[in-house]
């Protein structure tokens, strides 16, 4: 049976809504142009009714008899005048238009005298910087005037700068990771720490933009996304960095918020995720969060090298087919992985030179998640079996045509641990919780373009998928179900999301393909 393409109006729904609230934005400032005038003289008679009553309350109640009598005179004596009634209407009005303005001060031009020190401690501080000793007109020397140097700069509700353009003369060498190293952490500590800022770099123009990020929302719960078969939402970053929003939950209310996307498949470029992290950085809560949005379309085989049992709600439920902790039941689930992925190879090999389309077992994708392998290196080196990271090779080289994703997580400290298999073929990476620059560009290929902060929320950190830019992430909330230290509201998010269990556990079907292998 043929499936019918959704309408125009679901598929292209989100960007519909958007342009209808512009239009209705623009209709509303429109409308509220013309009628100004309107508004104002409404405003004002109601000001004027409102001290017309407070002056009758205040009128005691033997002089109100006399007060209505000298108003009743006045009306009569206005009635009687020639144009006296288009004069009164014309005085009332008038006195409406006055009562009615805004009374609210202007907002200052320019910024205020703490303002202007912040901003001329700020120049000063850039001065060793962006001066030279054989410049005849410095546009940087100590004294001088920041207004040619600092353009259009803006500023908080406390008084901290928000945006700030800066003008450098052209023989600084921005072009040297170390020069532009420096003034940004220069502007950090002079800007105010605790704030993350994003630096864009014009180095044709000569110019900086400095400009506050406002912090990334932690309070999202796992949810179903709106997604396509083959994507996977690793977490959320700023608007400005992506071109998609997601519609997400926040209890009874709705939101869109800009997620960060990995495309995984035989068209992927970006085939398996590497994840990185300290000790409470998030990175369990991402493979999580993968696990169960990657059981909504196909099986996943998780193998923990901690041992601490985070994985536990995935033990039995359909589509899981293993959840491993031991050095034995790790190397046997990965070697069925390697088994598998040649085994999808063939099958698939034989239906292309056949003119068949790929068979139904092949084209349920397979997730195959390690977290912390290194934990397994000394333990089978001790017992004299082979490193678990080596039976990955074959996933990973041919997991992209074999419809089979690798996903695996380490530690920070245990970076040279990693095989080079899993560095050459994990091409989207991710690192989670505080981290030097030095670390961020080893592990990312580039430096971000904002600055790290030395305390995080639990999954926050920075993204990049393939050669794309640097992005920031939060992970959503996704922590394990059975930890007494969840709350309420993660922990039934989470179980909601879990498929139901299976009738048997799939771990004996998975050693018994090892041993047929």
């Amino acid at each position: 049976m043929a499936l019918r393409p959704l309408p125009r109006i679901l598929s292209n729904g989100s960007a519909q809504l958007a342009r209808s609230r512009e239009l209705a934005r623009t209709a509303a400032d429109g409308a509220t142009d013309v009628l100004h005038p309107l508004i104002t003289v409404t405003r004002g008679l109601r000001r004027l009714a409102s001290a017309g009553r407070r002056r009758w309350a205040e009128t005691p109640k033997d002089k109100r008899g006399p007060l209505l009598f000298l108003v009743a005179s006045v009306v009569l004596v206005v009635a009687l005048v020639p144009y006296g009634p288009l004069l009164a209407v014309i005085t009332v009005m008038a006195a409406s238009a006055w009562q009615g303005r805004d009374h609210a001060p202007p907002p200052p031009e320019g910024p205020d005298e703490s303002q202007t020190q912040r901003l001329q401690s700020l120049y000063e501080a850039l001065v060793p910087y962006f001066s030279a000793a054989e410049d005849p007109a410095p546009l940087y020397a100590h004294g001088g005037e920041w207004e040619k140097a600092f353009l259009a700069p803006e500023f908080d509700d406390v008084g901290q700068i928000g945006q700030l353009v800066i003008r450098y003369p052209a023989y600084f060498p921005d072009g040297e990771p170390e020069a532009r190293a420096r003034i940004e952490y220069l502007l950090t500590a002079k800007s105010g720490r605790g704030r993350e800022y994003h630096f864009a770099w014009d180095e044709e123009g000569n110019r900086l933009t400095v400009t506050v990020l406002a912090p990334l929302p932690t309070d999202i719960a796992a949810q179903r996304f709106v997604t396509a078969p083959g994507e996977t939402v690793l977490g959320f970053t700023d608007p400005t960095e992506v071109q998609r929003t997601l519609p997400l939950a926040y209890g009874e209310e709705q939101r869109d918020v800009p997620p960060v996307v990995w495309r995984t498949g035989v068209r992927s470029t970006e085939p398996h995720l590497l994840v990185m992290g300290r000790p409470g950085s998030g990175t369990s809560t991402l493979l999580r969060s993968v696990a169960l949005q990657a059981l909504q379309y196909g099986d996943v085989l998780v193998v923990e090298g901690g041992g601490t049992g985070e994985y536990a709600c995935l033990s039995g439920r359909d589509g899981v087919l293993a959840v491993e902790c031991g050095l034995a039941g790790a190397l046997a689930s990965l070697e069925w992985a390697a088994h598998e992925t040649e085994r999808r190879l063939i099958a698939l090999n034989r239906a292309r030179q056949a003119g068949h389309p790929p068979p139904d077992d092949c084209r349920r994708p397979l997730w195959v998640l390690l977290d912390r392998p290194s934990a397994f290196v000394h333990l089978a080196a001790a017992d004299g079996h082979k490193d678990p990271q080596a039976l990955l090779q074959v996933p990973l080289r041919h997991g992209r045509a074999a419809n089979v994703t690798v996903v695996v997580a380490e530690q920070l400290d245990s970076a040279d641990a990693l095989s080079e298999a899993v560095r050459q073929h994990t091409r989207a990476r991710v690192v989670l919780g505080p981290a030097l620059p030095e670390e961020l560009a080893a592990v990312l290929g580039a430096p971000p373009h904002t600055t790290p902060l030395a305390q995080v929320p639990p999954g926050r950190g920075y993204a990049r998928l393939g050669h794309g830019p640097v992005l920031r992430l939060q992970v959503p909330a996704t922590p394990d179900p059975y930890d007494d230290a969840t709350s309420d509201v993660y922990r039934e998010a989470v179980l909601a999301l879990l498929p139901p269990r299976s009738a048997e556990m799939e771990a004996v079907p998975v050693e018994a393909a090892v041993v047929e292998g």
